[in-house]
């Protein structure tokens, strides 16, 4: 016990010799109700702009006005303490006001990715007890909620127009010339236009919050077992770290900054890091509906962002435009890369044509997200780099979870903190085997070096890291097990150049049957999304097994380990 003691006091504070000036490891972390974030930005820059959409841009007085009636019309429509509502959303202004209003309104926002398939929304839905969803009034979007609102427990759409959001003329422009792409939907009580449900006086009836227990947002994740769960994320875990995360870039400036919004805010890395970070600066963003290489080059250059958190998939995207001299990059001063590794020499050319600092840093849901981050002057490669303030990293025996290893050893971290959830949503045993005397465990085994910078060198889960998103192997192999042609089925990632990884399967075929790669493609179109979707499927006529007779996946990962290392 005495010698685990001292490796745990020794992992504690190696860090803090490392630690760049101007950030205080033992700082004071306060924690609120997150509405208080845009408001306290609304009292100190109200007439800044908080969003720029397409170029119609919300100042923060406005924002906030908009925020109080859609908190006014969620509580009359019996929104508050323990009431879910879902946002099926791309990166809009309706995000960012819904996300605040729910929040203001006294409930908890579940986050909804809108490239789900149908499969995938009625399991979340119902697991998450959603009964109104905000979603907007395009094809794309509306098309997948009309189906769960027969299919699932989903009682209520807010209809929130596309058009609504544009600047003059593209609002007027658009009906005419995307008319296809909007939705026809009932005026029925199923249905809300949000331009009824912030028809009040937006003064909501107040809210008593308690950061440390009112769950502020469901993020639905893997955690360690590739099982979609709901990480509750209260107020103070999220305030927290987004206090965290501000404090690491002392250069920042309140009130100044422009961030470059093209992560998705359904994503747990851009709901803090983007949305709440910016907010808490008094910051402006620039968001953008989805990531389109171009688009993206073209905004950099003429809106002139100085903030640029994005996954390794996308600056290495824009170290390859053709057209890269085209493009001035340099008003970008700090880029925070996560969700993947990043490949030292995706940042060495991407600090090159910005002039920036690009860092790695790591997180999960489940720490809502950060946890770890490089120093802005001292980033090492291959590094996740340091224990954000008020954090504290443990690696612990991969065979004793009770007891720490010594610095440089091999072993799970864990992170402790205040932005560390309060368990999943309706899942005692997995929070018992996930939370243990206060350790969030990652199910990721790390090092710690003697300057306490921390290096993954292995993950115990399964989970694919795809350009940045979690695909779960067993959700895509459930879907392939629906078609009837397939006997078999282990999926797992792959190196790919681009998304860091890509998910391959390999399929035995049922005795009679008969299956090609783009037939199987097909039929998953409508059951997985693109990012899960197989770029590669290997058919065979025997797959590998365990002694007990499991389907081995680590005896196809250690064949492709043998190819590789042949290749080398």
């Amino acid at each position: 016990m005495a010698e685990a003691a001292a490796i745990a006091e020794q992992q504690q504070h190696v860090w803090e010799r490392s630690y760049p000036a101007g950030v205080d490891w033992r700082m004071p972390i306060p924690v609120s109700p997150l509405p208080n974030l845009l408001d306290e930005a609304a009292a100190r820059f109200a007439d800044n702009p908080c969003m720029d959409f397409l170029d119609k841009k919300y100042s923060y007085r406005e924002t906030k006005a908009l925020v109080d009636k859609v908190a006014k019309g969620f509580q009359r429509l019996g929104v508050g303490k323990g009431k879910h509502v879902g946002l099926f959303l791309p990166n809009t202004p309706y995000f960012v006001i819904c996300y605040f209003g729910i929040l203001k309104a006294g409930g908890t926002v579940v986050n909804f990715n809108p490239l789900y398939a149908e499969r995938e929304l009625v399991k979340q839905i119902e697991d998450s007890e959603v009964d109104i969803m905000v979603t907007l009034d395009l094809n794309v979007t509306y098309g997948k909620m009309a189906k769960m609102l027969v299919e699932t427990r989903l009682d209520k759409l807010i209809m929130c127009p596309m058009a609504g959001i544009l600047p003059f003329p593209k609002n007027m422009l658009f009906p005419l010339l995307k008319g296809k792409e909007i939705a026809k939907w009932p005026r029925n009580a199923h249905h809300i236009a949000f331009a009824d449900l912030i028809a009040n006086d937006g003064k909501p009836a107040p809210v008593s919050i308690d950061p440390h227990e009112d769950i502020a947002v469901l993020q639905y994740t893997g955690g360690t077992t590739g099982v979609p769960k709901g990480a509750m994320l209260t107020h103070a875990n999220i305030t927290a770290n987004t206090t965290q995360a501000k404090s690491w870039f002392t250069a920042a400036e309140d009130g100044k900054e422009k961030m470059l919004c093209v992560l998705p805010l359904f994503h747990v890395f851009a709901m803090t890091c983007v949305m709440n970070l910016t907010i808490k600066a008094g910051g402006e963003m620039i968001l953008l509906p989805r990531f389109e290489l171009d688009q993206v080059m073209k905004t950099i250059h003429k809106k002139r962002p100085t903030l640029f958190p994005a996954v390794p998939t996308i600056y290495t995207a824009i170290n390859n435009h053709k057209d890269l001299a085209k493009y001035d990059l340099t008003s970008i001063k700090v880029c925070n890369s996560g969700g993947a590794p990043l490949p030292v020499e995706v940042k060495a050319k991407f600090e090159e044509i910005s002039g920036c600092k690009l860092v790695e840093g790591y997180g999960l849901s489940e720490s809502s997200p950060i946890a770890t981050i490089n120093p802005l002057d001292d980033s090492r490669a291959g590094s996740i780099g340091l224990p954000i303030p008020g954090t504290i990293i443990e690696i612990m025996s991969l065979d004793d979870r009770s007891k720490p290893v010594a610095l440089g050893e091999r072993g799970e971290l864990c992170i402790r903190g205040p932005q560390v959830m309060k368990g999943y949503w309706k899942k005692p045993e997995e929070t018992a085997n996930t939370l243990v005397d206060g350790r969030l465990h990652t199910g990721d085994v790390a090092y710690m070096d003697e300057e306490g910078f921390l290096y993954i060198v292995d993950r115990i889960k399964d989970m694919i890291l795809a350009g940045g998103y979690n695909v779960y192997p067993r959700n895509v192999e459930e879907a392939i097990y629906l078609h009837p042609a397939v006997n078999e089925c282990i999926v797992l990632g792959v190196p790919d150049e681009y998304r860091g990884q890509t998910v391959k399967a390999y399929i035995k075929i049922a005795d009679g049957h008969h299956l090609t790669a783009d037939e199987l493609k097909a039929f998953l179109k409508d059951k997985l999304s693109p990012i899960e979707m197989p770029k590669f499927v290997e058919f065979r006529a025997e797959l590998p097994k365990t002694m007990i007779g499991k389907l081995s996946r680590k005896a196809l990962l250690d064949e492709l380990e043998a190819e590789r290392q042949k290749q080398a």
